[in-house]
């Protein structure tokens, strides 16, 4: 069973790329995104060299931005102490304890 997390985090790309892989109860109660995810997201239709993996990132993309409403990532949102979730934790090394990183692990399958 997944520990139980805070009330509320922000999610990064490689969560939102998983969001269907991932146990509900890893998860914060109120989640948000922000805009530099939806960047990422809508660069991914464009990296995909086949035709059906475009297809599948522009869904993804469609159906992120129809469930978050992005966030704007400024200096005063660096500032907020909203917890870090991420796929990732690798790429924030040496940064967990100063920004909140949360590993977020896939369901059991």
């Amino acid at each position: 069973m997944a520990e139980p997390r805070g009330s509320r985090g922000l999610l990064d790309t490689s969560v939102v790329i998983d969001l269907e892989r991932v146990a509900p109860e890893a998860l914060p109660a109120e989640l948000a995104v922000a805009a530099v995810t939806f960047a990422e997201l809508a660069a991914g239709p464009h990296a995909a060299t086949d035709s059906t993996e475009r297809a599948r990132r522009q869904e993804r993309l469609q159906r992120a931005e129809a469930t978050f409403d992005a966030i704007p990532f400024d200096a005063a949102a660096a500032r907020a102490d909203l917890p870090l979730l991420t796929r990732n934790a690798s790429d924030f090394a040496g940064l967990d304890r100063l920004s909140g990183v949360t590993p977020v692990p896939k369901a059991a399958d």
